[in-house]
């Protein structure tokens, strides 16, 4: 008899790459999700993968089973979510990625009273601040700040998201306060790293204007970002959820020039041609509803 336990099994395997990751996402042992291998490929009398010490290969029955696998385990995922809908509860796994300051400064803190509603919500969230790709990596969906150009996701807005030019001011003593674009070309830079330094945009009646800065310091981190330019380093660049409590604080002071960085946005982002579950969906109208329009950090 064929299970859905080694169909799951099966899956994630090919989606993760391997074994252990496989594992690690089902929080199974190694040898639990290998034996469910097994017996699944004994119900269908036939290897599905070939398994080498460097890496899993599909075989060809393999191939030929993933695309009917994977949209088994939807069908169960839609029957189940349209079940407690009916019921009007929300239960299952939801996995989600999101960056790593965001997620520990405001996304923690808006989905805890959102789990204790809904106690039959098992979230798994990945904080990280690296490009992932959403289904092989094996997320519902991801969360970022920045826009997503990909085709194969589908994208919701759950928040404006406004930047602010910001240095100590002591940096500013030191090297005075930028008034125009063209200023900030003779100051040191705080970039972020996954977005390199086309990352300051300016909002012109001519359209984006992008300044290349001299740059300080690289950095894949917002918080550490944030301590940089407080030790003097120079200007970031940052979102106002990020830095917002260090300027009340009189840490950092603000820079106004001539014009205002362009407007961003948080994102959600679930692969196109998954209908999303209800949870998933309800997610994303709590996280809206708890950031607000304009958003909470604005204040």
């Amino acid at each position: 008899m064929i299970r859905v336990e080694g169909i799951t099994a099966f899956v994630t395997v090919v989606e993760s790459g391997s074994v252990s990751e496989a594992a690690r996402r089902l929080r199974l042992s190694k040898s639990v999700v290998s034996e469910r291998l097994a017996e699944l490929e004994r119900s269908l009398g036939g290897m599905l993968l070939h398994r080498t010490t460097r890496k899993l290969t599909l075989t060809e029955d393999g191939l030929a089973f993933l695309g009917r696998a994977t949209r088994i385990l939807e069908e169960i995922e839609r029957a189940a979510a349209e079940m407690s809908e009916r019921r009007g509860t929300l239960s299952g796994p939801v996995r989600l990625a999101a960056p790593v300051t965001f997620g520990r400064m405001h996304l923690g803190p808006a989905l805890y009273p959102f789990l204790a509603a809904h106690p039959g919500i098992e979230l798994v969230l990945d904080l990280n601040d690296r490009r992932v790709d959403v289904a092989s990596d094996g997320y519902d969906a991801i969360i970022r700040h920045r826009p997503i150009a990909d085709s194969r996701l589908v994208v919701w807005t759950l928040s404006r998201s406004r930047r602010l030019l910001v240095a100590s001011p002591d940096y500013l003593l030191r090297n005075g306060v930028p008034t125009t674009l063209a200023d900030l070309d003779r100051h040191k830079a705080i970039f972020y790293t996954n977005r390199g330094v086309a990352d300051w945009r300016f909002a012109t009646p001519e359209g984006p204007a992008v300044v290349r800065a001299r740059q300080a310091v690289g950095m894949n981190n917002g918080d550490m970002m944030r301590d940089a330019a407080i030790a003097g380093l120079g200007i970031a660049l940052l979102p106002v959820f990020i830095v917002g409590p260090s300027v009340r604080e009189g840490l950092l002071s603000e820079i106004v020039i001539d014009h205002e960085p362009e407007v961003e946005f948080i994102y959600m982002a679930h692969p196109e041609g998954r209908n999303p579950s209800a949870k998933l969906r309800a997610v994303a109208d709590h996280l809206r509803k708890t950031f607000g329009d304009p958003p909470y950090w604005d204040g």
